[in-house]
């Protein structure tokens, strides 16, 4: 599904957030990246999401080098993940049915495909029913839960996360995590940065570590 074979990253004037990274993430895998702020987890993911574009080394997503496609097949790519931030990344004046339905919206499907899909993504995060309220007026778990919806919606293949259960309490991060696990269940690929290391060695996946944009740990 995902490989990175000797990835470096480097920002305008000089700084390397990514050193000759390299890993593979099968099919169907469920695996957390960790480190200390500023070690390029946020960076590994952009590059997945094609946010960004690597500066060495290839990027492979299903056999295809995508920090070298054009910017025309970027769209096309982007297909197969689902991103989701800790930010929420929200419309605040839109409902929460149209900011689900955004990316199908984009990719052209018929309003009666749009009502079912979001219904049904809004179902799976225990928001159905609240397709007509507006996101601020839902509080922080429930608003993640709606980015978790929006990322899903599309069906993609593999599901990234950067720090979801950062602005969240024990209890809520708990719950958002078993979320991503049911949908690694049905055969989704998740990949979760986080720095929540209790909660993340409680549910016992493989985990990616980088240390100043090196990976210093690929264990599981």
């Amino acid at each position: 599904m995902l490989q990175f074979i000797n990835v470096s990253k480097r920002y305008p004037g000089g700084v390397d957030a990514l050193k000759n990274v390299s890993f593979e993430l099968q099919n169907g895998e469920m695996a957390f990246l960790t480190g200390h702020s500023g070690a390029g987890k946020s960076t590994l993911l952009k590059l997945i999401a094609i946010l960004e574009r690597s500066t060495q080394g290839q990027v492979m997503l299903d056999n295809q080098n995508i920090s070298r496609i054009s910017k025309r097949n970027v769209p096309y790519a982007r297909r197969k993940i689902g991103m989701i931030f800790q930010d929420h990344r929200l419309l605040h004046d839109h409902t929460v049915f149209d900011n689900v339905a955004l990316p199908l919206i984009i990719a052209g499907l018929d309003r009666h495909d749009i009502k079912r899909r979001v219904r049904a993504a809004l179902d799976k995060v225990g928001l159905l029913g609240k397709e007509q309220r507006y996101p601020i007026t839902l509080s922080g778990g429930e608003q993640q839960r709606i980015g978790i919806a929006r990322a899903v919606v599309n069906r993609p293949p593999m599901i990234l996360a950067d720090e979801p259960t950062g602005n969240l309490d024990p209890d809520l991060s708990e719950e958002i995590m078993h979320l991503f696990e049911q949908f690694n269940q049905v055969g989704v690929t998740v990949l979760i940065a986080s720095h929540d290391l209790s909660l993340i060695e409680r549910m016992g996946y493989r985990t990616l570590s980088l240390s100043q944009g090196e990976m210093v740990d690929n264990h599981g």
